[in-house]
């Protein structure tokens, strides 16, 4: 059973090719995934933990004086 050689560096197959988008689609695209229930949930998670260790921050901080 004969086995394929590695490709070598001047192999058409492995050269890199430049992918264009369009930045109107993609600041669309953007905007639609922020006002989505994931993203927008993930950002009140984040401000509540926040909340949540500062809260706790304070009150370690009024336990030792």
């Amino acid at each position: 059973m004969p086995t394929e050689p590695p490709p070598t560096a001047d192999d058409p197959s492995l050269a890199l090719r430049e992918v264009r988008y369009s930045l109107p689609q993609l600041l669309r695209e953007l905007q639609l995934e922020r006002t989505g229930s994931v993203f927008a949930r993930e950002i009140l998670d984040q401000k509540e933990i926040a909340q949540i260790f500062a809260t706790r921050s304070k009150k370690n901080v009024q336990r030792r004086k």
